[in-house]
C-alpha cells in the first residue's frame, strides 16, 4: 500500500484511556454517520474486523462483532437470577441491544426504556439494525426521552430489574454515576428487585467502580459486582454493579439458574448458566478496589 493511501485512511480514536496514557483506535473503512449533537458527538461507522461500530465523544459504545457479550450479561444475569421478573425499566441503551434481550424473556410483560439523546436512538435504528434487531416494535415496551437521573425521581412506578446502560461518567452520563440517581433508581425497585450498572474496566477505571460501591453501599444490602470480557471495552474484564436489598439473589444455585434458562428456551452466545455463576468470582484486584476506604 502506498504512503499515500496510508495518509488517506482515517482512524477513529479510543480516547477514553487517553489520560492515563493509553490510545487505540479503529480504521473506518467507511463513516456512515456522524454529528455533534445537543448532546454528545456521535459517529457511526464500519470496520472490517469488528463491523459497525458507534462510538461517542471519543469512547466505543457498540459494535456489531462483540455486542453480544455485554448485552447478555447486563440482562440476563439480573433476569435469571431474580425469577420472576414482570416489569423493567432501561436507562440508557439507546442502541436497543440491552431491550432486545429483555424482550426475548417471554414472562417479562412490560419494559420502560429511558433514553436522553433520540439522535442515538434513531441512527442506532437506521444503522445498528442488527443490534436492535425490531426490538423498539415489542408492544411491551414504553420509550421515554428524558433525563434519566430525572425521571427515576418523578416516576411512580415500580419494576424488578432496573438496567443502567450508560456511558462513562463523563458529559451527560455523568450524572448517572451520582448517589442521587442511585437513590432515585432504589426507590423505583420493587420489593427484591435488583439494579444493574456499567461500572466499566475496573483495571483502568477502578475509581468508577469504587465510586459506585462506597454509594450502593450506603443504599443496599448487598453491593457488589460481576465481570464480564468485551474485546472492545479494553483494560481487562468490564464490571457490572449489583445493588439489591435481596441477598438470595447472588446465591441463586446452579441448578435453580439451570432451570430457570432451559424454561426461557433462549439460545445464547455468551451466556450461561454456569459463566452466571462464575461471573460473580471476583478477582482480588478488583475486591481491593471495592473495599471500604
Amino acid at each position: 500500500m502506498s504512503d499515500k493511501a496510508l495518509s488517506d485512511e482515517r482512524w477513529i480514536e479510543e480516547s477514553l484511556h487517553k489520560p492515563e496514557g493509553f490510545l487505540t483506535s479503529y480504521r473506518a473503512d467507511k463513516v456512515l454517520y456522524e454529528e455533534k449533537t445537543s448532546e454528545q458527538h456521535l459517529v457511526i461507522f464500519e470496520n472490517a474486523f469488528f463491523g459497525r461500530m458507534m462510538a461517542l465523544d471519543g469512547a466505543t459504545q457498540v459494535t456489531e462483532r462483540d455486542e453480544f457479550i455485554y448485552h447478555e450479561m447486563m440482562t440476563h444475569v439480573p433476569i435469571f437470577a431474580h425469577g420472576a421478573v414482570k416489569r423493567v425499566l432501561i436507562i440508557g441503551g439507546g442502541d436497543g441491544g440491552i431491550l432486545r434481550e429483555v424482550v426475548r424473556h417471554k414472562d417479562v410483560e412490560h419494559v420502560t426504556m429511558v433514553e436522553i439523546d433520540p439522535a442515538v436512538t434513531e441512527f442506532s435504528k437506521k444503522q445498528l439494525t442488527s443490534v436492535s434487531a425490531g426490538a423498539f416494535d415489542d408492544p411491551r415496551l414504553n420509550l421515554v426521552f428524558a433525563d434519566g437521573a430525572k425521571f427515576v425521581h418523578d416516576c411512580p412506578d415500580s419494576f424488578d430489574v432496573i438496567i443502567v446502560d450508560s456511558t462513562d461518567p463523563v458529559g451527560p452520563g455523568e450524572v448517572l454515576f451520582r448517589e442521587d440517581f442511585y437513590h432515585g433508581a432504589e426507590m423505583r425497585l420493587a420489593e427484591g428487585g435488583v439494579l444493574v450498572t456499567q461500572n466499566g474496566v475496573p483495571f483502568m477505571q477502578g475509581s468508577e467502580l469504587k465510586g459506585t460501591m462506597e454509594k450502593f453501599g450506603r443504599l443496599f444490602s448487598v453491593a457488589t459486582c460481576y465481570l464480564a470480557t468485551i474485546p472492545t471495552y479494553v483494560g481487562g474484564p468490564m464490571a457490572m454493579g449489583w445493588g439489591t436489598d435481596n441477598n438470595q439473589l447472588t446465591d441463586v444455585s446452579l441448578a435453580d439458574l439451570r432451570q430457570r434458562f432451559k424454561q426461557a428456551d433462549i439460545a445464547m452466545r455468551y451466556y450461561t448458566p454456569d459463566v452466571h455463576k462464575a461471573a460473580f468470582a471476583l478477582p482480588q484486584y478488583v475486591i481491593d478496589i471495592m473495599a471500604p476506604a
